[in-house]
């Protein structure tokens, strides 16, 4: 192992948590968690656990497979957690986990300013792709 002075050794720390190196652990999670489907699942827990059909259902326009794949990566950052209970059929619930929590007041501004701003959007959208075609 690399003997490394104090200055080094932050020096590397900075680069490790700077969330604009590809590298970083930090970059990654950030990317995860601007997904959209990311975003919306999160929202659709805010009121409590969901079976995966409701969670399908309050999320139209989401695959099976895409809802299988966002909730397994929440899962796996510990963002939300799975319960199975013991019934035939067997029940499963996904509900946001204590840290999930610290995260849905960001994605609910988030979704809001969405709603909120759309129109904007979608008149700047419309105004710069007039634009461009005469260009």
């Amino acid at each position: 192992m690399t003997t490394r002075t104090a200055a080094q050794r932050r020096e590397l720390a900075a680069i490790e948590y700077n969330a604009f190196v590809r590298e970083c652990p930090t970059h990654k999670l950030l990317s995860r968690i601007s997904d959209k489907w990311v975003s919306l699942t999160l929202v659709a827990l805010a009121g409590g656990p969901q079976r995966y059909s409701e969670l399908a259902r309050t999320m139209p326009g989401i695959s099976q497979k895409m809802l299988t794949q966002t909730v397994r990566s929440l899962m796996r950052d510990g963002i939300i957690a799975r319960t199975a209970f013991p019934s035939i059929p067997m029940r499963v619930d996904y509900r946001l986990t204590p840290l999930g929590e610290t995260l849905l007041p960001v994605m609910r501004q988030i979704k809001a300013w969405a709603e909120q701003h759309i129109e904007e959007v979608e008149e700047s959208r419309e105004l710069y792709d007039r634009t461009s075609d005469s260009a």
